[in-house]
């Protein structure tokens, strides 16, 4: 397993549209293994194959807390099939906007359909932080960030963040 770059906004790569997986092999299993190293380490709840540079409809979760055991989620191609009418504001962080936090409007509750890593096709219902993380990540898949569900003054302040650390960090 391999510790993988995160990309960081304003990288235009983050809102292409990423294309479904065609075949499950061994490329896509070491993928998986190396987004879920990578989002542990960051640490995070959840990436795209998207903000690690591969366009692939690709994503982790881990949702549960300490001391709960880990339990990753990994989804091939996941489509939300349903989304409660229930809704409410989250705070959410992005991989993709380190140390960035806004309040988002999310379903509370979702059902995903998803191909597993042996290419068997099922369906997961969430709730609570499991549902927001789900429907953050398959944004990502979609090219759709979290400054895209704040106001427009709040993405523009977000935006020149990110520009000035990208600045710092290529003067570094």
């Amino acid at each position: 397993m391999a510790l993988l770059p995160i990309i960081t906004a304003p990288d235009p790569r983050l809102r292409k549209t990423s294309q479904p997986v065609q075949t499950i092999d061994d490329s896509v299993h070491t993928l998986m293994a190396d987004m879920l190293e990578t989002m542990y380490a960051a640490p995070g709840v959840g990436l795209s194959a998207i903000q690690v540079g591969v366009a692939q409809r690709i994503v982790v979760i881990d949702t549960a807390k300490d001391p709960d055991p880990p339990a990753p989620l990994r989804l091939i191609n996941p489509e939300i099939i349903w989304r409660a009418e229930e809704a409410g504001p989250f705070e959410e962080g992005c991989l993709s906007f380190p140390d960035q936090f806004e309040e988002v409007e999310r379903s509370a509750a979702v059902h995903v359909q998803y191909l597993d890593a042996s290419g068997e096709s099922r369906v997961i219902e969430a709730e609570g932080l499991q549902a927001i993380a789900l429907q953050h990540e398959i944004d990502h898949l979609d090219g759709v960030l979290l400054v895209d569900h704040v106001s427009t003054i709040k993405r523009n302040i977000i935006m020149r963040r990110m520009k000035k650390l990208q600045r710092m960090q290529a003067a570094e």
